[in-house]
């Protein structure tokens, strides 16, 4: 049991939450807040997340990503606490709880919307294959490069303004700039996994930004990234201004500068605390910045 809590990877559980309490926290300033239509996406959210955290174990270890030379956490079936038969199994055993999760969220939501519902269990569907064939498949898409792609679509644009539909049934387009922030910092949280495993990476053909384009350039892209976050908070703000407390988030701006500076100054087999704490960061920049918005 301690192998497989181990290979859930809850530490990501932040993460995978925030744009979730995104979607809320827009939802409750414009009086559409639903509590079982939250608690569902954060069940479903949960599993897709942890669906993701098993196979991204498993494909990594059968592509040969988790190896005796990587520099992060040892994986549960490359050092054999779980086989790789049982992590597939998981895999399936998650893939199917995710889409039981989803449809009865959408079911929820939408009732007998049918429009609505064969649009968004497509989504849902294209998200179980998304948590899949990023280290699953002949050609996983996080070897070629594009998990920062994915990210940004599924933590940032689908994970806030879609879940914000659920809620509202209509879309502001200026909630394309909170949903940029959460895409943005977890794409941070991606970008140094990917820096810590640049020298492994490369070894297994894992062709991830940081891969391609080394360390320093990496650097740099972590602060276009952050300072891309806080921007897009910046924005939408005063786009849709009525409070000083909306620029409560500010406050988080400290924490996002820390892991900015480690980042640039320490080495890569020294960030894994930082994969954490950047998870943490911007869970608390969405507390703030939703706080903010119900003031």
């Amino acid at each position: 049991m301690k192998s497989w809590i181990s290979a859930f990877r809850l530490r990501t559980l932040p993460l995978a939450l925030s744009c979730i309490g995104m979607a809320g926290f827009l939802a409750a300033s414009v009086g559409k807040f639903n509590g079982l239509i939250f608690a569902l996406c954060c069940i479903t959210t949960i599993l897709l997340q942890v669906l993701s955290n098993l196979a991204n174990d498993y494909g990594d270890s059968i592509n040969g990503a988790d190896h005796s030379g990587r520099k992060g956490p040892m994986r549960a079936v490359q050092s054999g606490a779980i086989t790789a038969y049982q992590m597939k199994n998981a895999v399936i055993l998650f893939s199917g709880l995710s889409l039981i999760a989803g449809i009865s969220l959408l079911l929820v939501s939408f009732g007998a919307d049918w429009n609505s519902l064969i649009y968004f269990f497509a989504l849902g569907l294209l998200s179980i294959a998304a948590a899949i064939t990023y280290t699953v498949g002949r050609k996983p898409y996080g070897y070629l490069g594009l998990g920062d792609l994915s990210v940004l679509i599924f933590f940032g644009l689908v994970g806030v303004m879609g879940s914000l539909y659920l809620f509202t049934k209509n879309i502001d387009r200026t909630t394309v700039l909170p949903a940029l922030s959460c895409g943005f910092f977890s794409i941070g949280v991606l970008n140094i996994n990917n820096i810590r495993d640049i020298e492994s990476d490369r070894i297994a053909g894992k062709n991830s930004i940081p891969a391609r384009i080394g360390k320093r350039h990496s650097e740099k892209y972590q602060w276009f990234l952050l300072m891309g976050g806080v921007i897009s908070a910046i924005a939408y703000t005063i786009l849709n201004y009525h409070s000083t407390y909306q620029f409560l988030f500010l406050l988080s701006v400290p924490l996002f500068l820390r892991i900015g500076i480690a980042v640039s100054a320490k080495r890569s087999d020294q960030l894994d605390p930082y994969l954490k704490q950047m998870a943490l960061s911007t869970l608390v920049f969405v507390i703030l910045f939703g706080v903010g918005n119900l003031l």
